[in-house]
């Protein structure tokens, strides 16, 4: 009897073996993928006919359940062998181990890749986390009736391996890499604060500290107003590590001021577009850069604002608006990107006052906050708001 794999990350299937040679195993209709997803996951293990009944048909089973169960078993021996589904005292049990099921296979190798990470070996956890999380090609136990709260176990198991690769990625300097992903999740789970703190921390890595400044106050409101509490411990941590990041480049030091971070490759051809994109920034106040995605437009704008910076005494700011969803938050991204905040003393200690705490209008505060400075704005990836 060969080995045969089962895979319940997704529609449930089985193969004769793992890799690109395995041969799959023709799984009947969703019943019987509903009756090997039951039996795999006790891979080993007897499992009642009642049991069996009830995952398999839910709510909904059949006037005549054992006969309707047997027939499913008949099915599935046929595609798996009958040596494989075996008849016990009162119900049935998959000849398999844990091991052979790739749910089981994704819980030893993302434990192992949290453990590497905890030790400090991020690019062990890397490596084991990418691994373990490949084996998702769906739903977990996607072929079960009522998934309930088995499934929603899984899924949590699932978004823990995610955070921890996202973890390994900030240990390894790819902060920039990871917020795309980071960015989506956030987005979906605006309540998990260690995801959070990821995004925030991959802001700031990045050299993005305005933004991830920005990213916290969002957090924090959200907090308050769906749980009436305060940020957790770790972000409040975070916050006061932001703060007392040095504020961007002053005039005079020989770069150009604001919050453009050096780039680590060279920028070489498109000088023609350069000078005229340098020509149309001297003498118009607005300039669009259009194109399809991929082609640079983003690069181009921040080489083209950094050759005639010295233009703009008060900076060049790039505000990234690829996060923002809501249009009516955007003059809040652009005051915290131009880092228009202050710090005021209350009581004993010190806390933080942005501009947008002020009863103004979001939009007055930006126009006061840039009436009195020469200044240029990126606004990035703004076509959604």
């Amino acid at each position: 009897m060969g080995p045969v794999r089962y895979f319940l990350l997704g529609p449930a299937r089985a193969q004769t073996s793992e890799g690109p040679d395995g041969a799959a195993v023709t799984v009947g209709g969703p019943r019987v993928r509903a009756l090997l997803t039951v039996l795999a996951l006790r891979a080993g293990r007897a499992v009642p006919v009642g049991v069996l009944v009830d995952e398999v048909w839910g709510a909904e089973p059949p006037a005549d359940a054992v006969a309707a169960l047997q027939a499913l078993v008949g099915r599935l021996r046929r595609a798996l062998g009958h040596e494989r589904v075996v008849s016990t005292e009162g119900g049935y049990r998959l000849e398999a181990v844990r091991g052979d099921v790739d749910l089981f296979r994704f819980e030893r190798l993302a434990d192992e890749g949290v453990r590497e990470l905890a030790a400090g070996r991020a690019a062990g956890a890397a490596r084991l986390l990418d691994e373990a999380l490949g084996l998702w090609k769906g739903p977990a136990l996607a072929d079960l009736p009522d998934r309930g709260a088995e499934a929603a176990r899984w899924e949590a198991r699932h978004l823990d391996a995610r955070r921890a690769r996202l973890a390994a990625a900030l240990a390894l300097g790819e902060a920039a890499g990871a917020l795309p992903e980071l960015t989506a999740l956030c987005e979906s789970h605006p309540l998990d604060e260690p995801l959070q703190a990821l995004r925030i921390r991959a802001l700031r890595d990045a050299g993005r500290s305005a933004e991830a400044l920005a990213a916290y106050d969002l957090v924090r409101g959200e907090i308050a107003e769906r749980l009436g509490a305060d940020p957790s411990a770790e972000l409040r941590s975070l916050h006061a590590e932001l703060l007392e990041l040095p504020e961007p480049v002053a005039p005079g030091a020989g770069a150009v001021v604001g919050n453009l971070t050096a780039r680590l490759t060279s920028f070489l051809g498109r000088d023609g577009e350069l000078e005229s994109l340098g020509a149309e920034l001297r003498e118009s106040r607005l300039v669009t850069l259009l194109g399809p995605g991929g082609v640079g437009k983003t690069r181009l704008s921040q080489e083209a604002a950094e050759r005639v910076g010295g233009g703009w005494p008060d900076g060049v700011w790039l505000v990234e608006l690829a996060p923002v969803t809501d249009p009516e938050a955007v003059t809040e991204a652009v005051l915290a990107a131009v880092g228009a905040r202050e710090t005021v003393l209350r009581g004993a200690g010190a806390e933080e006052l942005r501009l947008g705490d002020d009863p103004m209008h979001p939009t007055g505060r930006l126009v006061e906050h840039c009436a009195r400075r020469r200044m240029l704005l990126l606004l990035d990836n703004c076509e959604h708001v």
